[in-house]
């Protein structure tokens, strides 16, 4: 663990809740800062005001450190980032895009600036610009994935840069965590096992689907349009993949079937529970995730199998 890093983020345990879009909402972010992780809002494509509204809710329920990701292709970017500023709020990370535009804003701020990166290019590329730590998420993640694997990826950027590295990708438990900071890793991102929490408006259905998953129950969509997406499988997925290969196969491939196949499906999975139409975004460690809990729980879970595990290392002759 990076004492100093928690630290200047203000919180207790190296745990951070992914900010995952529909779910990362102010009673899921209070309930992890309020238990010792950081608390992740999602600013998604909603405008300033919104954020505004979602900040202002979040500290009426923790008085404690917590974060928001700002979505650097947003059309209303501009805005969030000056009530992200505005608001005192002490870590943003960021994803799809560079955050470099805004550095001097945020660092004037005093926000400590974390983007989410999957390769080790970009990992350089963000300590160059002024990132203070990186998030690393392996391909093992739910949602919008990279290439490579956390195994793989998290030591390639620990060597390659010199501030804080987070694992994020295929970590549900303390033996996850234990492995990441083996590879160098100074904290852990979590996003499925934060689903399942008591405090997530994900549907019950959403829950149920990631508590009766099995390893092999994610699939990954989009490949051919650029931004794979990892979701558990369902009709929908059968049906966006047929189309990926009828589409791969046309002279004149119509990407517009694909994006009419996922508009609003992800709303449709967290807030409706439409276990057909619905993009159920999940990491493959959904077969690890057995129960629904609170967030206190879950963190103390984490911790104590983490510090079970290191109390007695493995002594080789």
């Amino acid at each position: 663990m990076n004492q100093p890093l928690l630290e200047q983020i203000g919180i207790k345990y190296p745990i951070i809740q992914g900010a995952m879009s529909w779910v990362a909402t102010p009673s899921l972010a209070a309930a992890v800062s309020n238990a010792g992780g950081l608390g992740m809002l999602g600013a998604g494509h909603e405008p300033g005001e919104y954020v505004r509204k979602i900040i202002q809710e979040t500290k009426k329920m923790t008085d404690k450190p917590f974060g928001m990701n700002v979505l650097l292709l947003s059309p209303y970017v501009d805005d969030v980032v000056d009530v992200v500023c505005e608001e005192g709020i002490k870590v943003v990370t960021t994803g799809a895009g560079s955050p470099g535009r805004y550095m001097k804003k945020f660092k004037d701020a005093g926000i400590t600036v974390i983007p989410v990166v999957a390769s080790v290019a970009l990992a350089r590329r963000m300590e160059k610009e002024g990132a203070d730590a990186i998030i690393c998420e392996g391909m093992e993640a739910g949602g919008h994935i990279g290439k490579l694997t956390t195994m793989t990826l998290v030591p390639q950027v620990v060597d390659a840069v010199h501030i804080p590295v987070i694992a994020a990708g295929g970590i549900a438990d303390g033996r996850g965590m234990a492995a990441a900071f083996m590879l160098g890793a100074s904290a852990v991102q979590l996003g499925t096992r934060f689903v399942v929490a008591y405090e997530s408006i994900a549907h019950e259905k959403f829950k149920e689907r990631i508590i009766k998953a099995r390893d092999i129950d994610t699939v990954v969509t989009g490949m051919i349009t650029g931004h794979p997406v990892r979701v558990l499988r369902n009709k929908l997925t059968k049906e966006y993949l047929k189309v990926e290969k009828e589409i791969t196969s046309d002279e004149h491939p119509d990407f517009s079937r694909l994006e009419e196949l996922g508009k609003g499906a992800l709303r449709k999975a967290v807030i409706e529970g439409d276990k057909d139409g619905g993009s159920f975004m999940s990491g493959q460690i959904a077969g690890l995730v057995s129960k629904e809990q609170s967030c206190e729980e879950i963190i103390q879970e984490l911790m104590s199998e983490y510090k079970e595990l290191t109390a007695h290392p493995v002594v080789f002759n």
